[in-house]
């Protein structure tokens, strides 16, 4: 096949991708104090999307050095568990942010250990029942018509893909209204007690829903275009608007660790500690809520 400028972009990505999904989930295995449930959140966060950018790299390998359908069917599967599990894991990051601050007494117990566990593996049992959809024969090789506008995808996989999206979207949406609202009137109560000026407050405040709506935005501006051309594109569209639509998709994966581990202190002080030396391995950690996060 001729070398396609848009597959060397996304295994390039892929690259990227992996790498920086690789270290949060090495830091967060290896480091015993990352056992609470928003630690594990984020290192199902950061599988999903560690996975995701091996597939784009195993994707590009096999269809240039080792074509065969059977190959491509498992590495398209990869890529929607993986995707499937990323965009999951987002959803149960905001329900955990949320329950923390709607039940911050509570939060702290076992029944949240619980919860955590079970919406892992509703993650990923799902996540893997939709990527074993391609390889247990709904695929489009025997009938090209019915092909989506990702091959051997079918029309009906990817439209259920779609409003699966749409579904967790407008959920997370929801759920970030309420956190809004929360963070709003605790700044509000804060400020009263400590007899705050009302420019603190509105700093507190404005600061609290930036950072929300950056987190919402950036998840929204990468898979929104996507998941509105898997609905509205056809087999025989041309293959460059796949490209134009999927590569910001892949980005997604890309940011996550930025915004959802990286900027967490602690792991901050386990990466300073692994290049530098510059904390204690011992040193304590201080308890965060989700919402910290």
């Amino acid at each position: 096949l001729a070398l396609n400028p848009w597959d060397v972009v996304l295994c390039i990505s892929g690259t990227i991708i992996s790498c920086e999904n690789a270290i949060v989930v090495v830091v967060i295995f290896y480091t015993p104090a990352f056992r609470a449930p928003m630690f594990l959140l984020i290192g199902s966060l950061a599988t999903a999307d560690l996975l995701a950018g091996l597939g784009l790299i195993l994707h590009f390998a096999f269809v240039y050095f080792i074509p065969s359908e059977a190959v491509s069917l498992l590495t398209v599967g990869l890529l929607v568990t993986s995707f499937t599990a990323s965009v999951s894991s987002l959803l149960t990051i905001t329900i955990d942010r949320y329950l923390s601050l709607y039940n911050a007494l509570t939060y702290y117990s076992e029944r949240t250990v619980t919860r955590t566990y079970i919406m892992l593996i509703l993650t990923w049992g799902a996540s893997i029942c939709y990527g074993l959809l391609p390889i247990m024969g709904w695929n489009c090789l025997k009938e090209p018509s019915a092909c989506s506008i990702v091959k051997p995808l079918t029309k009906n996989h990817l439209i259920i893909l779609s409003v699966s999206f749409f579904m967790v979207f407008a959920v997370m949406l929801q759920l970030y209204v309420q956190i809004c609202k929360i963070v709003c009137r605790h700044a509000h109560q804060i400020a009263v007690q400590r007899h705050f000026l009302a420019s603190s407050h509105y700093v507190t405040t404005r600061k609290g829903i930036a950072t929300l709506a950056v987190i919402l935005g950036t998840f929204a501006s990468c898979w929104l275009p996507f998941a509105i051309y898997c609905l509205l594109g056809d087999y025989s569209y041309p293959s460059l608007y796949t490209y134009v639509t999927l590569l910001p998709a892949t980005y997604n994966s890309m940011i996550n660790p930025v915004i959802y581990a990286f900027r967490n202190q602690e792991i901050q002080k386990v990466l300073w500690t692994v290049c530098c030396g510059c904390f204690s391995s011992t040193m304590p950690f201080r308890s965060r809520s989700p919402s910290d996060v």
